[in-house]
Parts: structure tokens; sequence; C-alpha cells
């Protein structure tokens, strides 16, 4: 909303308000509360699991498979602010690689926002043979990885 609709609803006794001013297709990629009858909750937001395992550039791959766990067959790899930079899959986190995770990573995986209809990406992940996708914010910081298992 505008600066001026945010200063007349605080004026007003409202104390949760927002100003923001990147439009309702941001607000809900940063996965920020939506409304009405495709409310957050239709969202992959909502089963997005953030506790997916990443990691650094520069860690080694067999100190990062020794820590993946948890039924997780992939680790994300981001920056230190934590925009994602690649994946790191099966295979790599499976050869025990003394290599680091920047030399062996898939750059550039294909990510959804938070906002993205669960049905939509119910359909896309079946059409594709998808098990995963990395979700992030519109900015590129990761969000967590959406299993085809949490859509149904």
């Amino acid at each position: 909303m505008s600066a001026r609709a945010a200063s007349r609803l605080e004026g007003l006794g409202f104390s949760r308000v927002y100003h923001y001013a990147a439009g309702k297709a941001d607000w809900g990629s940063f996965g920020l509360p939506l409304e009405g009858t495709a409310d957050s909750s239709t969202r992959i937001g909502s089963v997005t699991r953030v506790d997916a395992p990443r990691c650094l550039p520069d860690e080694f791959v067999s100190a990062v498979a020794e820590r993946v766990g948890g039924g997780w067959q992939i680790c994300v790899v981001t920056s230190e602010e934590g925009v994602v930079l690649g994946l790191l899959g099966r295979e790599a986190l499976r050869s025990g690689e003394d290599a680091r995770a920047e030399d062996v990573m898939l750059l550039g995986p294909s990510t959804i926002r938070p906002s993205a209809r669960c049905e939509a990406i119910a359909q896309r992940m079946h059409d594709h043979n998808l098990t995963q996708i990395v979700v992030t914010h519109s900015d590129g910081v990761l969000v967590g990885v959406l299993r085809r298992e949490d859509l149904a």
C-alpha cells in the first residue's frame, strides 16, 4: 500500500501496517500472508521444507555428504547470504569426492516462489517427473525445498 494509506491506518490505531511498494506478486513471492479464496494455505510456501540441507561453495563434498541425512538426497549450495548458487545431487553426494561443492554442483537449478499455487506445481512435478523443487524468494534467497510427497 502507499505510504499515505499506511500512515492513515496507523493513525486509526492499526498496529500491524506494512508500507509495501513492490506489489502483490512480490509480496507473495516473499511468502508473506495472502488472503482471499487463493490464500496462503493454497500456496507451496505452506508446505515447503525449510530444513533442506544447505552448504557453502567452498565446502568439501565429502564433509557435506556426512551431514546430509533425514531422507534428503540433495544439498542446496548457497552464498553466505543464502542466495541459491547450485545444487549437489545424489551422485555428487555419494561420490565421497574431496572436491569443493562449487566444482561439482549443478549450476542455476530451476526454482519457484513460495506464492506458486500447490495445484499448478503438483501438476508440473507430475508432468516432468520431478521429486523436488528448490523454493526461493524473488531475490534468490533460499526458502527451502518442496518435495512431491509433501504436496500429497
